[in-house]
């Protein structure tokens, strides 16, 4: 049996709801990370159309940013790219697809901006987009009428994306 101080999720539930709250604010305080993550769970709660618009301002500012990451600073950059991905899939897919059909195209679009500013020269964040090219097939395939419209996009996206992989 596990020691009552086991970082476990049992051991954390005994701490009841206010008491994780409380520890929540105060480990996210100063960590915009943190913040943005435990924003996306909280939009998430409220329905898939709240998750699609904190994902859309954080796939903006991604767009947006102009400092260059190198290998050193990757990892932050690869986790954000990451949890919007997995939010898009976990918290829109599964109850609004076209939705989710727009947000993935989004994400794909970041592909050049990101990598014109971004050494990836382990493969790590161009994995990430393919993973969300993969995404985005599963996802097509449950958004209804206009597969051709969707599937032309999809084809020029992900062939821009290995474009920018075997150049970037």
């Amino acid at each position: 049996m596990a020691p009552k101080t086991t970082l476990n999720a049992k051991n954390l539930e005994a701490l009841g709801a206010e008491c994780l709250a409380q520890l929540l604010i105060e480990i996210s305080t100063g960590d915009a990370a943190a913040k943005r993550q435990l924003r996306l769970a909280l939009a998430g709660t409220q329905g898939p159309k709240e998750a699609a618009r904190e994902i859309t301002k954080r796939l903006i500012s991604i767009a947006r940013a102009r400092t260059f990451v190198d290998w050193q600073n990757r990892k932050p950059l690869v986790k954000d790219l990451e949890t919007q991905r997995r939010a898009i899939m976990e918290q829109v897919a599964p109850q609004d697809s076209r939705e989710a059909l727009v947000l993935l195209w989004r994400f794909i679009g970041l592909a050049m901006p990101v990598f014109q500013r971004c050494d990836d020269s382990s493969g790590i964040v161009i994995d990430i987009f393919h993973q969300a090219c993969a995404d985005l097939g599963e996802v097509a395939k449950t958004a209804g009428p206009d597969r051709r419209r969707w599937r032309g996009r999809f084809s020029m996206r992900c062939r821009t994306t290995a474009l920018v992989s075997t150049t970037g």
